[in-house]
């Protein structure tokens, strides 16, 4: 069964992620993944997600996959029952995932069911192609990502911050632009996106 947790801001929907997970939290482990977070200045953004894992008593086990090699991070991920992938760049992001080759293997881990977590860039990512969200990331950070395509869990496009500071013009843009082209799924920093095998609920 796929499982999908994702959100704009998840220190935001604490309460909604406890609901997701059936209150059944104390002692689980997450494998968390910071890495498009790694150029910018909003790491605090990262230390308040581990905030929320370790207020719920769950584990948290760095993934830095950018420092890693590809069997390490495979190993771990194979092991892992729940992996978190957090805010930041997406591009930057999506360029690390792939230069480990761990597009298909996140995807196939998570039809297999390992529950994804995903915020921000994380819930992007998500997405068959992440080419929409340019208004809203630098691409130029990512000068080795050739392509776009994502790790194609879901069959929408979520635009996260939805109204947000200091998105609030970038979300915007991009949802006029695409809300006739793309299956738009827009977000604030309040709402979380449930996935369960084909089905998706906001909540």
């Amino acid at each position: 069964m796929k499982n999908l947790f994702l959100c704009s801001y998840f220190a935001g929907v604490k309460d909604t992620f406890k609901d997701f997970m059936n209150n059944d939290i104390k002692g689980k482990k997450v494998l968390f993944i910071p890495t498009a977070n790694i150029d910018e200045e909003t790491k605090f953004l990262v230390d308040e997600a581990k905030e929320v894992f370790k207020s719920l008593e769950i584990e948290v086990e760095d993934l830095e996959i950018s420092k890693l090699d590809e069997k390490t991070i495979k190993n771990k991920i194979e092991k892992a029952n729940y992996l978190y992938i957090g805010g930041g760049n997406t591009f930057y992001l999506l360029q690390e995932l792939k230069r480990k080759n761990l597009i298909d293997f996140i995807k196939n881990r998570v039809d297999s069911g390992m529950v994804y977590i995903g915020e921000s860039a994380g819930a992007i990512i998500t997405s068959k192609d992440i080419e929409y969200s340019d208004l809203m990331d630098d691409v130029s950070i990512a000068k080795d990502l050739k392509e776009y395509s994502g790790l194609n869990l879901v069959d929408f496009y979520i635009v996260p911050h939805l109204n947000e500071f200091p998105f609030e013009e970038s979300s915007k843009q991009i949802v006029e632009k695409y809300k006739n082209k793309l299956n738009i799924i827009a977000i604030n920093n309040s709402q979380a996106i449930i996935v369960k095998d084909d089905k998706f609920e906001i909540k």
